[in-house]
């Protein structure tokens, strides 16, 4: 693997080193270089002057960005850059991620690589990309090669990861303790002795009292590191431009012990590019990328288990330096252990827990996590002024390529329980109780194995021309497509389409733009699976008008707005049997029942029914969003100010259900379960909002300023839904699509008096200490019909806020982010505890009758607490946060300390990520339960120039 490995690295680097001899033997220009050198930004299978976007589209120039903020990921801390992004556009879902016009992953490419990032929003930004782009763009550019010669710049980081919180959990004594009490509130008996608890308490002997802390230093560092070079090579003269950047970095980890003080990540990638030009109307690009990523794992699973092996189950380990000296038996099996740490300490367990992840994190082996991606991707632009001026041609065709793989040591391993006695007051183990075995194989085991391609491919005519100096006129007619084959998936995923855009402006003051698509989906019957999907786009720009052309405030002022209705299946999609089902919901289901019930043939021939699980619907078709919206674009005072804010209004239409409101109940059975109920197209939402994006820009002496700030304030409506509800208040209908449903509560239940006059609770017994809920029906039970909106779990306003500084050598760049309105429920197990889970620190409040009138926190329970821990008020909590996402300092050093030595240019930046939250529920927010903890960073850099 290791040569196969090497072999792969070198001939790509030899392949891009060749281009790159090529590219400098001869001199000039290139393509898709030349559009991106003018101020142009990448859209829909074309680019468009910054000055002329429309429709809600937002562009970042990476390349600018990451030299005053280093990052890891290409989409980092993009919300206090990008109005209307907080990980979707426009709430909408998740966008489609293309890179350099394909469908790939936004972590297989890195900040250091990108030149440009478009982040499409609007509904007419995203037509020409077909069904599978209605829920935005977000369009990756690549960098590219564009100045003649060799230029080389080289970075090295090294970072230090620092945790915010774990969760604290009680120790072993507090913990029995309270077990206990949660016992004698359910009627029980004590399970933890009054001795066991005191012994527990002292510490004198953790080995046979085991008080286990997964978050000690005994297990956990301090910080991890991660460590990150890159190179970058780009030049090209007259006929070839190329550029390629290798990069390689190496990521730690947190635990301290065992098989985890190797656990790692190393990824390495080379990805390169060179654009071609044959002759005055031949051009052409290939793009290359491999990455190579591997992670080694142990096979203990401590994060998760650190939110459930309680602290008193195990001693991770028995010191054989407690063992009876004439104890022969326990000898022996000391003495035929695989697994003897340091001489001293067997691997502990009990009878309950033969396994657990402090023996595993020892003993069990290992797991390596393998990805091998190649992504390549060729053009060609034809210009075709000699046919016809102004009309080119351009297809892209690429094909990506990914596998993946886990290969592991599992280890089989015994674990030891001690039966300790006391003799005159020293604790000794007096045997060892073995469970499991030990056994190593050495066999390296493959597993997980899975692939993924993607072959995409595009064609269009392009019509660029201007007449008479002022009318400018634009046309495209394209034809698109790609599918990914995913290993384990039946059906491919494929996106088809036809494109047509048709623009004109005059004298850039008057827009209009019409773009349609033609879709196909196998998603619905045949007959049924083509749509199309119109909009229609217009601006004008006032500041051109005479009444504005001599104004000393507006430099530029330009509105628009869009009509668009887009067809998408992305929604076509159903959960039946705990499964997400895409295709042939449109067709006839009928089972083989397996029911109770059936009939004998003759010679006593067993039969069953044949149940109907579903109708057909030759009808199924696409679900549709339908949208207005309206631009503003904005320069004031000499560029001091810039401004663009879009309102959108969006309706999506068609949304499946089976509407049993619309059939008759006869239709639908639930034993023995039946169902002639087809899938429809019946529930509409509406999405309803603005978004906005505010730059200034200003000299104060010898600063250089810019604030950015940026937001989206959002609203969302249930107007259509499929429900038969017998309250009014229960009716989703006319609600918030993001509504978060539960119980409102009304304090304790104080004693059984008051739990006598309540009502009654349909969630099992109550006893005193339990939440009381408000019986919103009055119908003298506490049910699921009681439940009503309690809030939003999506937050309505969303901001963001960037600060540059520049003063001589120095550059100072900070980014905030935000949320505010969103609601959330305490619903992990670190807050829901009950029957045999680990307690955490939340329980200290609980209710008792000594703590009726303070408590916070219901009665402590070893049963299932169905009552107490449910959605309601009484778990609600403020996601409204404002996180400090990134702050760093860089210094340039003057151009003229290198002279004309080999370096050109070095730069030196210090950085901090996630350095602040300001939050009611700070603590809560900024805790992981049961997976490895969130980090602060801080960052240590180093750029130079060749």
């Amino acid at each position: 693997m290791k040569n196969i490995h090497a072999r792969i690295v070198m001939g790509t680097m030899m392949t891009f080193s060749s281009l790159g001899l090529m590219a400098q033997e001869n001199a000039e220009m290139l393509t898709p270089a030349d559009s991106l050198a003018k101020q142009e930004v990448n859209v829909a299978f074309r680019t468009v002057n910054q000055k002329d976007l429309m429709g809600g589209v937002s562009v970042v120039d990476m390349v600018k960005l990451t030299d005053k903020n280093y990052s890891t990921y290409s989409l980092d801390n993009m919300q206090s850059l990008v109005g209307g992004y907080n990980g979707q556009l426009w709430n909408m879902g998740d966008a489609l991620i293309l890179v350099d016009g394909v469908p790939r992953d936004a972590n297989n490419v890195l900040p250091t690589e990108i030149d440009k990032i478009t982040f499409l929003k609007g509904a007419s930004a995203v037509v020409l990309y077909g069904s599978r782009a209605s829920k935005g763009v977000i369009l990756i550019t690549t960098k590219r090669g564009r100045e003649d010669g060799l230029k080389i710049k080289a970075r090295g980081n090294a970072s230090m990861f620092v945790p915010k919180a774990y969760p604290e959990y009680l120790g072993s004594a507090e913990y029995m303790t309270l077990y206990n009490e949660a016992r004698a509130n359910d009627g029980l008996s004590p399970t933890y002795s009054e001795d066991l608890i005191y012994n527990t308490s002292t510490g004198n002997n953790p080995y046979r009292y085991p008080n286990v802390n997964f978050f000690s230093s005994d297990y956990i560092k301090k910080a991890y590191n991660r460590y990150d070079a890159s190179a970058e090579f780009s030049g090209g003269g007259k006929y070839a431009h190329f550029y390629t950047n290798i990069g390689i970095y190496n990521v730690g980890d947190l635990i301290n012990f065992g098989e985890g003080k190797d656990n790692h990540t190393n990824r390495m990638n080379i990805r390169g590019n060179v654009d071609l030009r044959l002759n005055d109307w031949v051009t052409g690009w290939v793009n290359a990328n491999a990455t190579f990523y591997d992670t080694r794992s142990d096979n203990a699973s401590f994060w998760s288990n650190s939110a459930t092996l309680r602290p008193n189950r195990v001693s991770p380990l028995i010191p054989i330096s407690y063992v009876e000296e004439n104890d022969n038996p326990s000898w022996t099996l000391i003495n035929n252990s695989n697994y003897l740490l340091n001489g001293q300490y067997l691997l502990g367990g009990t009878q309950l827990d033969p396994t657990n992840p402090f023996a595993a994190m020892y003993a069990a082996g290992y797991n390596k996590y393998t990805s091998r991606q190649f992504q390549f991707d060729t053009g060609i632009n034809l210009n075709l002024d000699k046919m016809l001026k102004g009309l080119s041609f351009r297809t892209q065709f690429a094909v990506d390529y990914a596998t993946s793989y886990n290969t592991s040591i599992n280890n089989n391993y015994a674990t030891y329980e001690a039966v300790w006695n006391n003799y005159s007051g020293k604790d000794l183990i007096t045997s060892l109780n073995k469970y499991n075995k030990d056994s190593s194989t050495g066999t390296q085991n493959v597993s997980g194995s899975a692939e993924k391609q993607t072959i995409m491919f595009s064609g269009q005519f392009n019509y660029n021309r201007t007449f008479n100096e002022v009318h400018n006129v634009s046309a495209m007619l394209l034809a698109h497509g790609y599918q990914q084959t995913i290993s384990g998936e039946y059906h491919r995923l494929s996106n088809a389409n036809l494109g047509l855009q048709l623009g004109y402006d005059y004298k850039n003051k008057y827009y209009v733009d019409f773009s349609a698509a033609a879709v196909h989906s196998a998603k619905f019957a045949p007959g049924n699976r083509q749509a199309i999907s119109p909009t229609i786009t217009a601006a004008w720009r006032l500041s051109k008008e005479d009444f504005l052309a001599d104004s000393p405030i507006i430099d530029d002022l330009k509105l628009n707005a869009s009509v668009s209705m887009l067809n998408q299946d992305l929604d076509v999609k159903a959960t039946i049997d705990d499964k997400n089902v895409e295709y042939y919901l449109y067709d006839n289901v009928f089972t083989s029942s397996g029911t109770w019930w059936g009939w004998s043939e003759s010679y006593g021939n067993s039969m069953q029914s044949a149940d109907s699980r579903r109708s057909g619907n030759d009808k199924l078709s696409y679900i549709k969003r339908k949208e207005i919206t309206i631009g503003l674009d904005a320069s004031l005072w000499k560029g001091l100010l810039k401004l663009n804010a879009n309102f959108f209004t969006t309706s999506t239409e068609g949304l499946l259900t089976t509407p049993s409101t619309i059939f008759p109940s006869y239709f639908q059975t639930y034993w023995p379960v039946s169902s002639f109920l087809p899938y429809m197209n019946f529930n509409n939402n509406r999405r309803t909002g603005f978004d906005f994006a505010l730059n200034l820009n200003k000299k104060v002496g010898e600063v250089d300023m810019t604030l950015g700030v940026n937001g989206m304030y959002y609203t969302s409506k249930a107007t259509k839904v499929n429900e038969n509800v017998e309250y009014e208040y229960l009716k989703a209908q006319g609600k918030p699509i993001d509504a978060l449903w539960g119980l409102q509560s009304n304090g304790f239940y104080k004693d059984e008096t008051d739990i006598a006059n309540s009502p009654s609770s349909s969630f099992g017994q109550v006893k005193p200490g339990d939440i009381k809920y408000i019986d919103q029906n009055n119908d003298g039970t506490i049910d699921s019909k009681d439940q009503v909106v309690l809030g939003k779990w999506g937050a309505p306003f969303i901001f963001g806020v960037n600060f540059t500084a520049k003063w001589k050598a120095f550059t100072f760049f900070a980014a905030v982010s935000g949320n505010i309105g969103g609601k959330g429920i305490k619903n992990n197990s670190y807050m829901w505890v009950y029957g045999d889970r680990k307690y955490s620190e939340v329980v200290r409040n609980r209710w008792t009758p000594e703590t009726a009138n303070t408590a916070t926190y219901p009665r402590l329970t070893t049963q299932n607490g169905d009552n107490n821990f449910r959605a309601s008020d009484f778990w609600m909590y403020s996601t409204s946060r404002v996180d400090l996402g990134k702050v760093q300092i860089t210094y340039d050093f003057p151009k003229n300390v290198f002279r004309n030595g080999i370096v050109k240019g070095l730069s030196v930046y210090l950085s901090g990520s996630s350095l602040l939250t300001i939050a009611k529920e700070r603590k809560y927010m900024e805790m992981n339960v049961g997976s490895t903890p969130q980090s602060r960073s801080y960052n240590l850099g180093l750029k130079a120039e060749f």
